[in-house]
């Protein structure tokens, strides 16, 4: 059975800068890995969301996106900026989730947002938060303005080439191979 990657982009709008890095990040990730990838964004999982307040209280189509989050081998996960942070009903999601269930999960951390300033949200807001989670996140995580955009979709060289940085080291995280001493 092949590796299964899922984006999740916590954003709301369609078309979404957010949505369209996630999911390039993702789709590139599969293929260094011959895995299959999908991605997902609170759009997709709403309008039941923000009023949920255990997973148990979402719609059953919304439950079985968050489940796949979930059961993922891997996740690339991406939040527009709002005030130097991500979106709060992207938190709200990650609130409802059990603590064990991102432990040792590789996640690859990206985010958008308006200017440089915001850069640092990836080191400052998402890393802790899934640090809470003891999820595996890579080194190197992937932030973009909307100058490193064309008609929608990442393509300046300096992005492109952060996302094959990190999705390098995505991959390795997934194909190490035990050591005998590991074993």
């Amino acid at each position: 059975m092949p590796l299964r990657i899922v984006g999740f982009a916590g954003s709301l709008s369609r078309p979404s800068k957010t949505r369209a890095l996630v999911d390039l990040v993702a789709v590139r990730s599969a293929a260094r890995l011959g895995a299959t990838a999908v991605t997902y964004d609170l759009t997709d999982i709403q309008p039941g969301l923000g009023a949920a307040a255990r997973l148990e209280d979402l719609e059953p189509a919304s439950a079985a996106i968050v489940a796949s989050i979930l059961a993922a081998d891997a996740l690339v996960v991406g939040s527009p900026v709002y005030k130097g942070s991500y979106s709060g009903l992207f938190k709200h999601l990650f609130d409802l989730v059990d603590p064990a269930a991102l432990a040792g999960k590789v996640v690859l951390l990206t985010a958008t947002g308006g200017g440089e300033k915001h850069a640092l949200v990836i080191e400052h807001q998402l890393r802790p938060l899934f640090g809470f989670f003891e999820a595996a996140t890579v080194p190197t995580g992937v932030y973009a303005t909307a100058s490193d955009f064309t008609d929608g979709l990442p393509a300046s060289a300096a992005l492109l080439a952060r996302i094959d940085r990190a999705t390098e080291q995505l991959s390795a995280r997934l194909t190490r191979i035990p050591t005998a001493t590991a074993a």
